[in-house]
């Protein structure tokens, strides 16, 4: 499966979108939101809780969930409309890697971590090459890591940050162009926070990998040399290139304290 390589990862044009509770309540959680990500480039995404940041990257991943909708504006992702992906929802899918928010913590009881870190392969090919396969996943478990001893283990025997690290090699199986990743250093130490931002920084510089990453650590946005946008409330409060460079709207100034260093 091919596409044309976009010249823009993400090209977020007046983007606004909504969500619907289970009592059918209606909250604008994105409002107006323009940003581009350039090919090979990272823009970081900051707020509190709650300010629409994860709503966001799960639509440019076209992973919404239910209740979530497109109401204003668009998103051009690796050259599809996330609005309007039509038969192009399934290459998406392949173009960008998405690692949501509870991705670590929520890995498929039952089976082994080789088996997930396949699953984005061995779900799309009823043929694969057995040899070829164990090969890669044994590739990105050491990439990030991982034990090789781990490849038979269920997430239960693992601890949070080797979840977490399990989740991420499974996210990058199929060689995205893009890697969406919501808080991609959670419950992750000194020395595993380093390990994976050297693979997706390196993956950065070899093969252009463009990122949006959730994440409110300065050293990360220093890290990939990243734009960085701020969302309060679903609006874009602050935007620039690095921490130093950000330019805010003036009642911002609690946002303004997530990225203090």
């Amino acid at each position: 499966m091919t596409s044309d390589i976009a010249a823009d990862s993400i090209v977020c044009s007046d983007l606004s979108i909504t969500h619907t509770g289970a009592r059918g309540d209606v909250e604008r959680v994105v409002d107006g939101v323009t940003f581009t990500v350039a090919r090979g480039k990272a823009l970081v995404l900051l707020g509190a809780t709650g300010s629409g940041k994860s709503t966001l990257a799960a639509v440019l991943a076209g992973a919404a969930g239910a209740g979530v909708e497109i109401v204003g504006g668009d998103a051009v992702v690796e050259g599809i409309s996330v609005r309007r992906p039509g038969r192009k929802r399934r290459l998406l899918s392949v173009l960008t890697g998405h690692l949501g928010q509870s991705d670590g913590a929520t890995l498929p009881a039952r089976l082994t971590v080789g088996e997930i870190v396949a699953e984005p392969v061995t779900s799309r090919q009823r043929k694969v090459n057995g040899r070829a396969l164990s090969f890669r996943v044994a590739t990105l478990l050491d990439e990030l890591g991982l034990p090789l001893g781990a490849v038979g283990k269920y997430p239960y025997e693992l601890s949070a940050g080797m979840r977490q690290r399990v989740a991420l090699a499974r996210t990058l199986m199929l060689e995205p162009r893009l890697v969406v990743a919501d808080e991609p250093l959670a419950n992750l130490d000194v020395e595993a926070r380093e390990i994976v931002r050297a693979a997706l920084a390196g993956r950065q510089r070899e093969q252009g990998l463009s990122l949006l990453m959730v994440a409110n650590e300065p050293e990360t946005v220093a890290r990939f040399d990243a734009d960085v946008l701020a969302l309060q409330a679903g609006h874009v409060v602050g935007i620039g290139h690095g921490v130093r460079g950000m330019v805010w709207t003036p009642s911002s100034e609690a946002d303004r304290r997530l990225v203090s260093s």
